[in-house]
């Protein structure tokens, strides 16, 4: 599904921080990369998700190389293709829970008839995540576990193939990391998302199908 061959990147202020890495990515995979702060997690979810690029090296999606695609072609494949969960919850604040949800349609170049069906998966999704209760409460009317699954139902209101998902129990105490691990492997087991996550918790990446350690550069099993 997805072939990461060969990237590299560097930074001024920081040297080498991705070193000629290499990753296959099944469909429907789960895969959690681990490694301490600083070592690239966020450079590589970054440079997947085409919001940075590569020095060198390229990125094939479903046979296709996207690392030189121009700035309106990285927006299509990431409207298409990908879904983004961070630490925090990243929500409009001047948006109600539902109005950030439906978002990314906007963004869409999807028909009527398309935009319709999306809406009411998503409804499904606020349904299935217990958030559906709070469509018309703002941002700052909701808890921090509570904007978290917001903000993962907001990731897949276009039925992504991937999502990348940063950090995305890090500002979470213990009993909502757990809850956002178990919709991350719920969301995998019944769409078929494919996961690749980023954290520095073992017990959410020991959910994980595969585990891998970004360490000076390369990723290592």
């Amino acid at each position: 599904m997805l072939s990461i061959k060969g990237i590299s990147k560097s930074f001024i202020q920081r040297g080498l921080v991705l070193d000629n890495l290499s990753l296959e990515v099944e469909e429907g995979e789960t895969i959690a990369i681990m490694g301490p702060s600083g070592s690239g997690k966020t450079t590589l979810m970054n440079i997947i998700g085409l919001l940075d690029k590569p020095d060198t090296g390229d990125i094939i999606f479903r046979g296709v190389s996207v690392s030189d695609f121009s700035e309106d072609e990285a927006a299509d494949y990431r409207n298409l293709n990908i879904g983004f969960v961070f630490q925090e919850h990243l929500l409009l604040p001047f948006l109600t829970v539902s109005e950030n949800v439906t978002l990314p349609l906007m963004a869409s170049k999807s028909s009527l008839k398309d935009i319709s069906a999306k809406e009411q998966h998503l409804k499904v999704l606020m349904e299935n995540t217990g958030i559906y209760s709070l469509r018309d409460k703002y941002p700052f009317r909701i808890s921090g576990g509570e904007a978290q699954r917001v903000a993962l139902v907001r990731a897949l209101a276009n039925n992504p193939s991937i999502l990348l998902a940063d950090e995305p129990t890090g500002s979470l105490d213990t009993k909502n990391a757990e809850k956002m691990g178990e919709l991350l492997m719920d969301i995998n087991r019944l769409s078929g998302i494919t996961i690749i996550m980023a954290t520095h918790s073992v017990n959410l990446a020991n959910k994980m199908s595969k585990i891998l350690h970004l360490e000076e550069g390369k990723l290592i099993i």
